[in-house]
């Protein structure tokens, strides 16, 4: 083969893909479902009655490589409780700058108040909005759920809550 053609036939593959029909995804307009194991933004849980699952342990936080997470742990009292038992997590952030996604955080969570959902949207113009608080990452009420703070169920104790005998 004469050393001239060793140029043209590199184009080989640029010209044989510049007339097939491009594969292009329409992001914004039309949504790629996700798979269901997806790591995507977190979400802190409530119990069936709206109480908050967290604790705060600081379990998460310690546990993050990337030292994304900030917990600042606060005393439940008799008159304003947000969890059953003695502590809640009275700041919760989560720094979505810093995370990388691993998941050591929800392995380390004792009561599973911490899991990821398939929310991957969560780009920004703003550094600052990148910063998760907990009026963010909390589950919603759903139906039937009063906002806390509130008294734990009539005739249960935390241990019925970490339990699951609380519906």
């Amino acid at each position: 083969m004469p050393k001239f053609l060793d140029g043209v036939s590199g184009f080989g593959v640029t010209f044989s893909s510049m007339f097939t029909k491009p594969m292009t995804q329409q992001y914004p307009d039309t949504d790629k479902a996700t798979e269901p194991r997806y790591h995507g933004r977190h979400q802190l849980n409530r119990y069936a009655d709206g109480l908050e699952k967290c604790i705060g342990c600081e379990l998460c936080a310690w546990a993050c490589p990337a030292d994304a997470i900030y917990v600042e742990g606060a005393d439940n009292t008799e008159q304003e409780r947000f969890s059953p038992g003695e502590r809640y997590g009275r700041v919760y952030q989560i720094n979505y700058l810093r995370c990388i996604g691993c998941g050591l955080c929800i392995e380390a969570c004792p009561t599973r108040a911490l899991t990821m959902t398939n929310d991957y949207e969560m780009a920004d113009d703003n550094r600052a909005d990148l910063i998760y608080g907990k009026d963010k990452l909390l589950a919603p009420l759903q139906e039937g759920m009063q906002p806390p703070p509130h008294a734990m169920a009539e005739g249960t104790t935390d241990d019925d809550y970490y339990l699951g005998h609380v519906k």
